[in-house]
């Protein structure tokens, strides 16, 4: 896999005109829908490609594995789009950094930008991003940073985090601990991780593996996910270096 590690894409507020111009574009150069998902009392309107299977490339996997997940809205993301909406940010709006590792189509990044965090989208996928930063854009008036990233060459310059969040990322086994690696080096001494779940492959090695790293389950929860066909138990865990929850902000519960 090759190492993918950019420049941050600082965040941007724009008007009208500026919000609908990345969002015009990707509508031109992929074949979309818009699907309206509510989070509690709100609703984004979330632009995502039609089909995913339509992204896939055979040099992309044969080279790395790669493979298109960025572009489906997954349960594990709707939760924990809900669950970070209903615990805002402790402290003035924006004093609180938050991470999002795998940010896909941006739901998450941007229920947690209305819940008052300064936030930095990463994926391994540059479209993910611009998918992220039109979806914010339209939903909050404003862009998060962005920055490509590969969990295997990890960047060491992103700094320390309050927060940091992923929704099922636990989906091979060698991302059990590359993640666990990668929250202890960006979450600040007090901060804390929530990581939603739907019972992946590597789910049991990464919470085994945690305190090699010098972190702990400081509090876990499921919740269900029931939409059509699809019922999944969603679990969420919160994860920090002192085994217990921070004073404020996500990991206090919703």
């Amino acid at each position: 896999m090759r190492a993918a590690s950019g420049t941050v894409t600082p965040p941007r507020a724009h008007g009208e005109q500026g919000r609908s111009d990345l969002w015009e574009d990707l509508k031109r150069q992929f074949v979309t829908d818009v699907e309206p998902v509510p989070l509690g009392s709100w609703q984004v309107e979330l632009l995502r490609p039609r089909n995913s299977d339509d992204l896939i490339s055979e040099a992309d996997f044969v080279r790395d594995d790669r493979l298109p997940y960025w572009a489906d809205l997954w349960p594990s993301a709707r939760v924990l789009a809900e669950y970070v909406l209903g615990s805002p940010a402790a402290g003035p709006v924006g004093s609180a950094r938050l991470l999002e590792l795998g940010c896909g189509l941006g739901l998450v990044t941007t229920a947690a930008m209305r819940a008052g965090y300064d936030v930095l989208a990463t994926d391994y996928y540059e479209d993910a991003l611009r998918f992220t930063r039109a979806n914010a854009g339209r939903a909050i008036g404003r862009e998060p940073a962005t920055r490509l990233v590969d969990w295997r060459s990890f960047p060491d310059d992103l700094g320390q985090f309050d927060r940091v969040i992923a929704a099922d990322v636990l989906y091979e086994h060698a991302y059990a601990p590359l993640i666990s690696r990668a929250l202890a080096q960006v979450l600040t001494p007090d901060g804390a991780a929530v990581i939603a779940d739907p019972g992946r492959v590597a789910a049991p090695a990464f919470l085994a593996g945690l305190e090699q790293d010098g972190l702990f389950v400081a509090a876990s929860e499921v919740r269900p996910f029931d939409s059509g066909p699809i019922h999944q138990q969603i679990s969420l865990y919160t994860i920090s270096r002192l085994g217990r929850l921070p004073s404020g902000g996500v990991a206090s519960g919703g």
